[in-house]
């Protein structure tokens, strides 16, 4: 993901692409844009990647104290995965992890110490979504899961003390082979979030530092060598060939349509995690998203109403936009109107 002077390019182009890695015998290494964009670029797509490995580390979870399934059947689960929409390289170390076994011939991934650690890009990434104010929720979610995942030790104390859902599993779960297509097709749709998120990230960003950013061309990047490397990078492709100023890709006829295949599958894992515990912060925040995005009026109103209450910081409303008005709430005070404070 390089970027820069431009005219350095030609001079490392050759060198860069002939190690690169090769998806479908092009070089996934292309020409970012101006001054930092290559690293922006890199950091989004390990933002992405956070949000990725938390998903599948909930589904895992799902599988494992929901379905009530072994190592070895998870394995194949994910195997399974893997030939279908789902194909993606973080799927297939997943079901390599989890078949794995030690020297006792046990499996190894219950013996690791359940608190994960990071290295930044992921913060990085949400910084920079609050700076440019773009709802990066899911990769928010990620980033603290991680976060709690390190309170281990206060953990185990409140899992002493705190009261759990006493509801038995098989009474949320009745058929397991469809509650396991389930939570695929939640995975898929909350994974198709994690890069909606992302671009929309790396739109704003291209707007506001002029870098022209080519998103169709990062996408082909990542098909190979990269972590994030997934099937539907190439239809996340065909829809910025398709619609260049695209707003959001959830809004593309191929996600439309996989959101309207997923949606509903997506709710039922949620709801069923919530009655039994298993915290699903990145699926359920994914949702949280979509729904948010999906609806025509959000409850934004009141908030501006209790922003102009308390500090007079004034709102629109719906019949003129654009001219900011302020209510005298208490009866007490004059009559305030800005024109200059956008709030």
């Amino acid at each position: 993901m390089p970027g820069g002077h431009p005219k350095a390019w030609p001079h490392i182009k050759d060198i860069f692409q002939s190690i690169a890695a090769k998806s479908e015998g092009e070089a996934c290494c292309e020409w970012v844009g101006n001054a930092g964009s290559g690293h922006f670029v890199k950091m989004v797509h390990n933002g992405i990647e956070y949000g990725d490995m938390q998903l599948i580390a909930e589904a895992y979870h799902l599988l494992a104290k929901g379905v009530g399934l072994n190592h070895d059947q998870m394995a194949e689960v994910m195997e399974e995965w893997n030939k279908g929409e789902l194909d993606s390289f973080l799927i297939e170390i997943t079901a390599n992890i989890l078949k794995f076994r030690d020297e006792k011939g046990e499996p190894v991934v219950p013996k690791i110490r359940d608190a994960a650690g990071q290295k930044g890009t992921g913060k990085w990434t949400c910084l920079a979504g609050l700076d440019f104010g773009i709802p990066v929720t899911l990769i928010g979610e990620a980033v603290f899961a991680r976060c709690l995942s390190a309170l281990k030790d206060e953990r185990v104390v409140a899992s002493k003390k705190l009261p759990r859902p006493s509801v038995n599993a098989d009474s949320v779960i009745q058929n397991k082979r469809d509650f396991v297509k389930k939570i695929s097709k939640a995975l898929y749709a909350a994974k198709i979030v994690s890069y909606a998120q992302g671009f929309m990230l790396l739109s704003e960003a291209s707007t506001q530092y002029k870098w022209s950013l080519n998103f169709g061309g990062i996408a082909l990047m990542w098909r190979g060598g990269c972590i994030i490397r997934s099937r539907f990078l190439g239809d996340i492709k065909r829809a910025f060939d398709k619609t260049p100023d695209l707003k959001n890709l959830l809004l593309d006829d191929f996600f439309v349509k996989a959101m309207t295949d997923c949606h509903e599958s997506w709710r039922d894992v949620v709801a069923a995690a919530t009655r039994l515990g298993i915290p699903v912060p990145a699926l359920s925040s994914a949702l949280a998203f979509y729904d948010g995005y999906s609806s025509d009026v959000l409850p934004a109103n009141l908030i501006q109403a209790q922003r102009d209450y308390f500090g007079a910081h004034t709102y629109e409303l719906v019949d003129k936009v654009g001219s900011w008005v302020h209510t005298n709430w208490t009866g007490h005070g004059g009559r305030v109107t800005s024109n200059a404070y956008n709030a």
